[in-house]
C-alpha cells in the first residue's frame, strides 16, 4: 500500500496563552497543499524502515512512524509486522507539517492494514498523542486549530484554481526557539469572519510568529516582501519554521531566489 502525505499551510498563527502542560494555546487554520512525501507499507516477517530523499534526522525511536505503530501495538496485540519506505520530500523543521502528515498518514495506512475498523475521530485521538499538527491530516481538510492545534473545526475556505508560491531558505528554527520570542495575546480578530473575505487577510491574517522571528532572520522577512511585489494577494510564514508562502490568482513568475532554497510552485 501506498500514500502520499502532503503538507500544510497556515493562514494566521495567533498564540494566545501558555498552558499548564508546557504548551501554548493557538489559534489557526490550516490548509492541505499539494506538496508531497510518498509512503509505502508492506506486511513482511519483520519491521523495517528505510527511506529516500530528504534525510531525516534523529534515531529510529524518535521517528513518528514508528511512534504510530507502537501505539498500536499497545492496544491492538499481535499485530503483523510491516516494511516501510518513506520518500522524504517535504523540507523538515519548516512549518509545513511533513513529520506529522506521515504520522497521520502512516495510521490511516495501518489501520486498513490491519483492518482495524477505526473511525477519523478515533485515529485523531491517536494522532493527537503523536504531535499537535498531527490530527489534522487524518481529515486533511481545511480547519480551524485551537487548543496546542487537535481542536479542529471544519471552515469554508476555498482556494481552489489559486496559485501557491513557497519558499524555504533552509533556516532550522526550532520549536523553542519560535516560542522564546512571543508574548501570548487574546486574538483581536474573528477568525472565520477574516477568512471569508480575501481582502482582509493581507492586513488581518497575521502568524504572530513573524514579529519576532523576521528581526532575527531578515532573509526571512525579505522574502515575504519579495512575494508581495510578485503579485501575491496573501503572504505569510507557515507554522513556527522558516517558510514562506504566497497565494496568487495568476501563475507567479519564478522569482529570483538564492541557489539552495527550496523552491515549489502549484495549483491548490
Amino acid at each position: 500500500m501506498i500514500s502520499f502525505p502532503n503538507a500544510k499551510i497556515n493562514l494566521g498563527l495567533h498564540i494566545t496563552g501558555k498552558r499548564k502542560d508546557g504548551y501554548h494555546e493557538i489559534e489557526t487554520c490550516m490548509v492541505p497543499i499539494p506538496l508531497y512525501d510518498a509512503l509505502e507499507m508492506i506486511l513482511d516477517k519483520k519491521t523495517t524502515f528505510t527511506s529516500t530523499g530528504l534525510e531525516i534526522p534523529g534515531t529510529e525511536k524518535d521517528n513518528l512512524i514508528f511512534k504510530a505503530l507502537k501505539l498500536l501495538r499497545k492496544d491492538f496485540n499481535e499485530l503483523p509486522h510491516l516494511n516501510i519506505h518513506l520518500h522524504k520530500n517535504i523540507p523538515m523543521g519548516a512549518g509545513l507539517g511533513g513529520g506529522s502528515a506521515d504520522a497521520a498518514f502512516a495510521l490511516s495506512m495501518m489501520n486498513n492494514l490491519f483492518d482495524l475498523l477505526l473511525e477519523d475521530w478515533f485515529l485523531e485521538e491517536y494522532a493527537a498523542q503523536l504531535g499537535s499538527d498531527c490530527p489534522f491530516f487524518i481529515e486533511n481538510t481545511p480547519k480551524i486549530a485551537t487548543g496546542r492545534g487537535e481542536i479542529l473545526e471544519p471552515v469554508e475556505v476555498d482556494l481552489s484554481g489559486k496559485h501557491l508560491l513557497l519558499i524555504n531558505p533552509n533556516i532550522h528554527i526550532g520549536t523553542k526557539e519560535a516560542y522564546a520570542g512571543v508574548t501570548p495575546k487574546a486574538s483581536s480578530i474573528d477568525l472565520k469572519k477574516v477568512l471569508a473575505d480575501q481582502s482582509r487577510w493581507k492586513d488581518e491574517l497575521i502568524n504572530d510568529f513573524e514579529a519576532s522571528i523576521f528581526p532575527r532572520y531578515p532573509e526571512i522577512a525579505s522574502i515575504k516582501t519579495q512575494l508581495y511585489e510578485m503579485g501575491a494577494f496573501y503572504a505569510a510564514m507557515s507554522g513556527s519554521g522558516s517558510t514562506v508562502f504566497g497565494l496568487f490568482e495568476e501563475k507567479p513568475e519564478k522569482g529570483n531566489w538564492k541557489e539552495g532554497y527550496f523552491v515549489f510552485e502549484g495549483v491548490l
